[in-house]
């Protein structure tokens, strides 16, 4: 993948303190907080703790679960994914309120992933996009990416033909994205990634060239998504575009500034 990394998945919903106030006390509370500031192993303490209530063992266990997701996430060790895997496949979604029961799946996906089955972790993330239960944008747009790069991974070993379905199937999906969120990073990226896994270079071309332009309506996120752009157009795009127009990839890559230049802010 020529992205970074894939971004972490939905916030959890926690009470909003300012930066300097105490923790909370309830353990609950102070769990989902740590998470959302990404101190893993203290949230983790915070919901075992919380978990002595047996009312609420099922949502002390899914912020654990979480929270294992993201350090394995960081580290690679197996043993966090081993424990992630052990409190979902525990806990109880009838008790969930709506938005646990879509962390849940979240979760759910997010293993699957971790564990080597991306066609899998795709379909589950897919239910999440496809749910009735509205995302906020900012989530949605992290479920978005990890669909697209379950989707990305499973299309890797497959024929070309199978590839070209499933490549099909991302930039359709994205430009449905686009057509109601012309903000959306995640859309704009892959629109571009799906149509090079086409083998698409030149909708790829102008794909990266539109997004480039459109990044500024990302907001926060638009030099993130112009560094990805890049990184795609340089270790991807213009490799394989110079082999097919017979060009040298100099010349393409001087094409490439040249436009980037053009749209410096």
């Amino acid at each position: 993948m020529l992205r970074e990394a894939v971004v972490s998945a939905l916030l959890l919903l926690a009470p909003s303190l300012p930066a300097a106030a105490a923790q909370p006390k309830d353990p609950l509370a102070r769990a989902r907080l740590l998470y959302n500031q990404r101190q893993f192993d203290e949230a983790v303490a915070a919901a075992d703790e919380a978990r002595s209530s047996a009312d609420r063992a099922d949502s002390a266990d899914l912020i654990a679960a979480r929270a294992y997701l993201e350090r394995f996430r960081e580290t690679a060790a197996s043993d966090d994914l081993t424990k992630a895997r052990e409190r979902l496949r525990r806990l109880n979604p009838d008790r969930f309120t709506s938005r646990e029961r879509i962390e849940f799946i979240v979760g759910l996906g997010q293993t699957l992933y971790f564990d080597d089955a991306p066609g899998a972790a795709a379909a589950v993330f897919d239910s999440v996009l496809a749910s009735r239960d509205g995302l906020p944008i900012d989530a949605r747009e992290r479920v978005l990416d990890w669909w697209a790069s379950a989707l990305d991974q499973d299309a890797r070993p497959r024929s070309d033909l199978d590839r070209q379905a499933v490549y099909q199937r991302i930039r359709d999906r994205m430009a449905t994205e686009l057509e109601t969120n012309p903000s959306s990073a995640t859309a704009t990226y892959w629109a571009a990634a799906a149509a090079r896994g086409q083998g698409d270079l030149h909708a790829a071309w102008d794909a990266v060239q539109a997004g480039w332009v459109r990044a500024p309506l990302a907001g926060e996120r638009s030099d993130q998504l112009r560094g990805d752009i890049d990184r795609l157009v340089l270790q991807a795009i213009i490799p394989e575009r110079a082999r097919l127009l017979a060009q040298s990839p100099e010349t393409l890559r001087l094409e490439w500034e040249r436009f980037k230049e053009r749209w410096a802010r």
